[in-house]
């Protein structure tokens, strides 16, 4: 079945060669794979092709050992342009839940992808080579870059007008009512929808109606979320690890019930200190007696009742609890409902090396910042109170305080509706204590900011942060200091310490940081792909066998940099990275939103600070619309002077002495009469001037002056 949709798939694609591939030799699934194809030709969902390009197919074993094709994309997806819709957000499509509803109903649909047609004109592009021959897709296949946004837009498009009681993500559809007969009204509307567009459901996998309901690695119920119980179950069968990869996989398996566990951070302490290694050190992993323990006691944590969260209820404030410690912040979002107290959410993580020498006030301020930021999803819209034990920061939204950090980080939570800031003794403020000084790094494989978003590459160590993070799409991992015998890329700046592959390719000429920019790694094959799918970067490429591009451009291992003098009065040339138009947003966004970084500078300081390691065409044109476009500038950097006033033509007197104008000359050199002034009066009709010399300019002698040596003159 092919949906009718408003729109077909469109792979949009840079300017590239096909690309075509083998295909992958799979002897002993050949004739599976043969039975597939002959039933997707028979469906009419593949066509034989002619096509120049050629991704590879395998076979893939799903849960009830039958298999499915998947078709490696992998260098198709390499030069499409990508689709920036974006996936719904899961914490928030579960937090939609918690509003008291009593029935819900999941819905699937049979073979989802397959149901939305593909442009005809990128059908070609679609071909898959196999050892009985090439075919192309009529519908949309699994694998291809924006396939999940086309998916979502269409689903999303379909139900719209069933948002307020539905919510999709990707072929999940969630139905959630308050009674039974609403919910059979729901369903109704729901169906009707989906019948407009033909889509087809799978009854198998639909549960219809029931109290409780499992989504999105949850289960989810009328009072509280928690973690699914398959999902405990096979964290529960992992055997003890042996090898760095296995303990990770364990920690990265617990990372997405972080929130349910307020003691996580100390048990998995030992875990995270043989897994947390830089590079050079992989290889001392040791899982010893400590690490064991702590393997137990994580596994006995998800069975130990209560494990779960209460929703937030909407008309009630939030109660947002904070402390710092000296390495590390911890937070507590809890409401009150009826004189009980509901735990929302926990939350800790350490701070970085930088961030640990802030004075107390300072890491008391950021720990409401952090805390609110993780939360931002809970307590966006909704009436806060902050309880923090450090007195100092219960004024700090009423008046200015002497701390530049303090202020700029008040400015950064402008956005939340935050009641009022109340203290509460040390001694009382127990569980945020805990998590501040028993707390996780943010960036280990535990604490994944995008929830649980697969990635193998970390970055590097908090101090050497560099401005680069903006292209940072993975978490970060703590790695070894750069030394003179390492390998870099040369240039005016270190750009960073270590890349991925580019860091074995020269000396280090200069160690000297860049002091005004923040360290992070730099995502170097990321960069590789965006500049191979920006226009202007490969028209460059193309043409750098011409004399004035090769002055004015550099190519080398695969990245292309812009030669510049960063004085015009020097003939010496640095090179700085050719950034690619998709990624200049986020580096405005991290050099200048980003409180520890970015601090809001202005044009020209933004620029002055980027120029060193990127160039892109019209660049202080673009940062001077990003900086005029900034929110939080716009509101906050107001002008302290008196706004001049408008220029206006005088109108011509009628006569002489009609209009006059009026002015001092001095101080002058005092004459014996003990006169250093002289007022100016000149006619605006005859130009006549006339001039008294005075010992003041006051008010009172200039308008005795006027009356007795002027008016009475020329009356």
């Amino acid at each position: 079945n092919i949906a009718r949709t408003p729109k077909s798939h469109i792979i949009n694609t840079i300017p590239h060669s096909p690309p075509s591939s083998r295909p992958y030799p799979q002897p002993d699934k050949e004739e599976v794979m043969y039975k597939l194809i002959q039933e997707f030709l028979t469906a009419g969902l593949i066509t034989q092709s002619n096509s120049p390009y050629a991704a590879p197919a395998i076979l893939v074993k799903k849960k009830d050992q039958s298999y499915r094709l998947v078709v490696d994309y992998k260098r198709l997806n390499a030069i499409t342009i990508k689709d920036s819709s974006s996936l719904p957000n899961m914490e928030d499509t579960l937090r939609k839940l918690g509003k008291g509803f009593s029935y819900f109903s999941k819905l699937d649909l049979k073979s989802g992808f397959y149901q939305i047609p593909i442009d005809d004109n990128d059908k070609e592009k679609t071909a898959f080579i196999t050892p009985f021959g090439l075919y192309q897709f009529n519908v949309l296949p699994m694998g291809l870059r924006n396939s999940p946004p086309t998916f979502q837009k269409v689903m999303t498009d379909t139900l719209k007008s069933c948002r307020s009681f539905c919510l999709v993500y990707l072929d999940d559809i969630i139905v959630f009512s308050t009674s039974f007969w609403e919910h059979l009204d729901h369903l109704k509307q729901v169906f009707s929808a989906l019948q407009s567009k033909s889509l087809v459901l799978n009854p198998p996998k639909c549960e219809i109606a029931v109290r409780q309901i499992d989504y999105l690695g949850h289960t989810i119920t009328k009072d509280c979320i928690k973690p699914m119980r398959a999902k405990i179950d096979a964290i529960l069968n992992i055997e003890e690890p042996h090898t760095l990869a296995q303990a990770n996989r364990f920690l990265g398996s617990l990372g997405w019930y972080r929130k349910f566990l307020p003691k996580f951070a100390d048990i998995a302490a030992p875990i995270h200190a043989v897994t947390n290694l830089t590079k050079s050190n992989r290889r001392k992993f040791k899982w010893e007696n400590p690490q064991s323990e702590a393997f137990r006691q994580l596994k006995q944590m998800l069975i130990t009742e209560p494990l779960f969260l209460h929703y937030p209820v909407d008309h009630l404030p939030l109660i947002l609890t904070t402390d710092a410690s000296d390495i590390g912040i911890g937070g507590v979002l809890q409401q009150e409902v009826n004189g009980n107290i509901h735990n929302l959410y926990y939350h800790s993580q350490l701070m970085t090396t930088c961030e640990k020498k802030y004075s107390t006030i300072e890491k008391e301020a950021l720990a409401i910042y952090k805390c609110l930021e993780r939360m931002r999803s809970f307590v966006l819209g909704r009436s806060i109170i902050i309880m923090t034990d450090h007195c100092p920061l219960c004024y700090i939204m009423q008046k200015s305080i002497k701390n530049t950090r303090v202020n700029r980080i008040t400015h950064l939570i402008q956005e939340y509706n935050i009641d009022k800031i109340v203290h509460i003794q040390g001694r009382y403020n127990c569980l945020p204590d805990y998590l501040s000084r028993y707390s996780k790094e943010q960036d280990d494989a535990l604490f994944d900011i995008d929830y649980g978003l697969a990635s193998k590459n970390k970055s590097k160590n908090f101090s050497q942060r560099k401005l680069v993070a903006a292209m940072t799409l993975r978490p970060r991992k703590k790695q070894p200091i750069a030394t003179n015998n390492q390998q870099s890329i040369e240039n005016h700046n270190i750009i960073s310490q270590q890349f991925d592959t580019l860091s074995q390719s020269e000396d280090i000429k200069k160690n000297k940081s860049s002091s005004n920019l923040s360290c992070n790694y730099f995502d170097i094959a990321k960069l590789k792909i965006e500049q191979q799918r920006d226009p202007q970067i490969q028209k460059i490429v193309q043409n750098f066998s011409l004399e004035s591009t090769k002055n004015s451009f550099l190519f080398k291992e695969d990245i292309v940099y812009k030669l510049i003098s960063l004085n015009k009065y020097s003939h010496k040339k640095i090179k700085v990275i050719y950034l690619p138009t998709s990624m200049i947003e986020s580096l405005l966004r991290a050099s200048h939103d980003d409180p520890m970084s970015g601090s809001h500078f202005a044009t020209d300081r933004m620029y002055y600070k980027i120029r060193t390691h990127f160039w892109w065409p019209k660049m202080k044109t673009t940062i001077q619309r990003y900086v005029k476009s900034c929110s939080l500038c716009t509101q906050f950097n107001l002008s302290r002077t008196k706004k001049y006033g408008h220029l206006r033509s005088i109108p011509p007197p009628e006569g002489p002495l009609a209009l006059i104008g009026i002015d001092f000359c001095g101080p002058l050199p005092r004459t014996p009469r003990e006169n250093q002034y002289v007022l100016v009066i000149t006619d605006y009709f005859t130009r006549h001037i006339t001039a008294i010399a005075l010992p003041n300019c006051t008010a009172e002698t200039t308008a005795r002056a006027l009356f007795d040596d002027f008016f009475c003159k020329n009356s």
